[in-house]
Order: C-alpha cells, then structure tokens, then sequence
C-alpha cells in the first residue's frame, strides 16, 4: 500500500490548505481513509477520519474548520484546513485502513503562522 500526500505548507493564521492523498496497490478492502497529525512534543492524534459507507469523525479541536472529502474512483482524501490557527501547526499524515491494518503516508508539514 502506497500514500501518497501532497498540500502542506506555509499558511498565515485565518488562511486556508487543501491536503490530497492518493491511496494505490493493495487497497481493494480499503474501508477507512483520513487524518492524523503529530504536533512538536506531542503524540500523533486523529483529525478527521471517513469510513466507508459510514460516518465521519473529526477531532474536537478541528469541527467546524476542517472538511473531509473523498473521491473513490481515484482512492484519494482531501481535507480542506479553513480558519487556520497556529496550534494546527504539526505534520500531517494521511492514514487509511484495510480490512483491520493501518496504513500511513509519509507526512506532509502544516505550518501556521501567529
């Protein structure tokens, strides 16, 4: 299984980012696609998560400011990161789970500016 994300960067406190993630190889019982970040210090927590044919859970500190989104046909997640604030700053990982396995990508940096 492959991650790959991209949309990280550099962003002024209030300003927005898109993150994508394309999921490829052996994901034919991909049931779960999402994300979670890692803050400096900190552990790595969920952000928002999408299960297939289910529901959608978002972390607390992100609701309201943070959409998940998914194409099937192209096995990709976004999150659209609105209304950023300096403690969204963290790497962020894209994170899916086939049959009961996780998966995580590489990590993308979010950086957000006071």
């Amino acid at each position: 299984v492959q991650l790959q994300a991209s949309g990280g960067g550099l962003v002024q406190a209030g300003g927005s980012l898109r993150l994508s993630c394309v999921a490829s190889g052996s994901i034919f019982r991909l049931n779960a696609m999402g994300w979670y970040r890692q803050a400096p210090g900190k552990q790595r927590e969920v952000v928002a998560v999408n299960t297939s044919g289910s529901s959608t859970n978002y972390a607390d500190s992100v609701k309201g400011r943070f959409t998940i989104s998914r194409d099937n046909a192209k096995n990709t997640v976004y999150l659209q990161m609105d209304t950023l604030k300096p403690e969204d700053t963290a790497v962020y990982y894209c994170y899916v789970r086939i049959a009961l396995r996780p998966y995580w990508g590489q990590g993308t940096q979010v950086t957000v500016s006071s």
